[in-house]
């Protein structure tokens, strides 16, 4: 009796995730036949980073911002130590492109538990121009970038545009993990941008704006405490009666070569900040594991040909999903060398989620906190300048 209970509750979960990987492939559809906004719109913009330390890649995603075409734009750099490695990067860029309006801004206060926001607070006041956009230090970007990002932001009723990303991983088992699991994150992304009357999210590889409308919301100052800062800006947008685009053009983001213990703790702090924004919509991503769910079934079924069929079916449907999602939308063709690795995925996605239900600890940049609806609290105390 157990057993075909299992295998009843295992097969709907299966035949639901399949679902799931289905719809991920119409919301792609419906993604890439959407109108496009028309490139006419080029406000001067301040682009704001936010950078700490220097990995590899990173000197070349730097010069990406140098070489856009668009008529008038600055990048301003915010590092809170001087002696951080992306200073150097940054002087090298001014001496490198001297036409360009490349500032560094040391941020010495600690403004908030997040000190990203906290730098962005305080690179404001050296914005010269109206429209804002911030991304990551990991950002690449093609010539074309601020032209396609900022067209959207002529219509007033938009509030934020903000972008995919894909991978370019690292040698590393866990640099590859990371990178398929940002292709399925893509995925998650759109299947909810499909309804766009509640999409309300912002991603770190891209957040453009006006200033006005920034001050509107609150500022960088109400995202001080946050983790998930970008999505917290997305719903603070979204609150006030924005439209947030996700726009067509999609960037690349440079992941270093993580250990699995560095891509561990990276997916569980990720896990933990979706569970703690919202606790119902996490406990529900165990109806998407629909190949995961489909081998529970198979077992339970002892190899009956009806839970064969199923996983089958359910494992083609989700290799489908990742390649419309990764080829289609994403243009990322590494994701084929990384499809060997989708069954351990899979398995670590599953733990993943399920760990990100044991605790509220999470650690970020060698520190540890305590999330609190979507706050962050110090674990342990700072310890004093010297």
């Amino acid at each position: 009796m157990a057993r075909a209970i299992i295998e009843i509750v295992a097969a709907s979960c299966a035949l639901l995730g399949t679902a799931f990987y289905l719809f991920s492939i119409l919301s792609a559809w419906r993604f890439l036949r959407q109108p496009r906004a028309t490139p006419g719109f080029h406000p001067p913009v301040s682009i704001l980073k936010p950078v700490r330390g220097a990995d590899p890649h990173a000197y070349e995603c730097f010069c990406s911002h140098c070489l856009l075409d668009y008529p008038e734009y600055e990048i301003i750099f915010g590092v809170d130590d001087p002696s951080d490695p992306a200073a150097a990067l940054v002087e090298q860029l001014q001496k490198e492109f001297p036409q360009r309006r490349i500032e560094l801004v040391v941020c010495p206060r600690e403004l908030g538990t997040n000190r990203k926001v906290s730098n962005l607070i305080q690179m404001l006041p050296a914005a010269r121009y109206d429209h804002l956009l911030v991304n990551d230090g990991d950002i690449r970007v093609p010539p074309d970038y601020l032209r396609r990002i900022m067209a959207p932001l002529a219509d007033a009723k938009v509030g934020l545009v903000t972008t995919l990303y894909r991978a370019v991983a690292g040698g590393t088992l866990g640099s590859k993990l990371e990178a398929l699991s940002i292709s399925d994150f893509a995925t998650a992304v759109l299947v909810s941008y499909s309804s766009r009357r509640h999409f309300h999210y912002g991603f770190g590889s891209t957040l453009a704006f006006a200033r006005g409308a920034l001050e509107q919301v609150g500022g960088f100052e109400a995202l001080a405490g946050y983790l998930a800062d970008d999505h917290q800006l997305g719903t603070l947008f979204a609150r006030a009666g924005y439209q947030i685009v996700l726009s067509d053009l999609v960037v690349e983001t440079a992941l270093p070569d993580y250990s699995l213990r560095d891509f561990w703790h990276h997916q569980l702090r990720w896990a933990r900040t979706v569970r703690d924004a919202s606790p119902r919509g996490n406990l529900g991503l165990a109806l998407v594991f629909g190949v995961q769910w489909a081998v529970v079934a198979a077992i339970a079924a002892g190899g009956d040909a009806w839970a064969a069929v199923l996983l089958a079916v359910a494992y083609a449907a989700r290799v489908a999903s990742l390649l419309v999602t990764a080829l289609a939308v994403c243009e990322d063709s590494g994701t084929l060398r990384r499809l060997w690795l989708l069954p351990l995925r899979d398995l670590q996605a599953v733990l993943v989620w399920a760990a990100s239900f044991a605790g509220r600890t999470v650690v970020w940049r060698g520190d540890r906190f305590i999330l609190e609806h979507g706050r962050l609290l110090r674990a342990q105390p700072v310890a004093p300048e010297r």
